[in-house]
């Protein structure tokens, strides 16, 4: 979508999404006729508007929220590899694989 149908869809000015790209909360994608957004942007510009508004959060907090939400994404992304992985092994390692990562996820709950 284009800079003026992202500002259209999102209700925000001109002003607020240049801050919000210079604060790297948006990273559109740059094309020859100007930045093209995202449905990912489109959402996560609609959580920026909803931290910032209504919920009051500070410009810290939304670097800090936005961080965690990207290392949450990052972490699922690595967890598919890794279960893909698993997936491609013999069933016999597999299992081991399974039996190994319970007793682990047993030993954190007990923290």
């Amino acid at each position: 979508m284009t800079e003026e149908e992202f500002i259209a869809v999102v209700q925000i000015d001109r002003r607020t999404l240049a801050v919000w790209i210079e604060s790297g909360w948006l990273q559109p994608q740059g094309a020859a006729r100007g930045q093209v957004f995202s449905e990912i942007d489109r959402a996560r510009a609609q959580l920026i508007s909803d931290l910032t508004g209504p919920l009051g959060v500070n410009t810290e907090g939304v670097d800090i929220i936005l961080d965690l939400i990207d290392q949450l994404h990052g972490l699922r992304g690595a967890m598919r590899g890794l279960n893909s992985a698993v997936e491609a092994q013999p069933e016999d390692v597999r299992h081991r694989l399974r039996s190994a990562a319970r007793r682990l996820a047993g030993s954190v709950r007990e923290l």
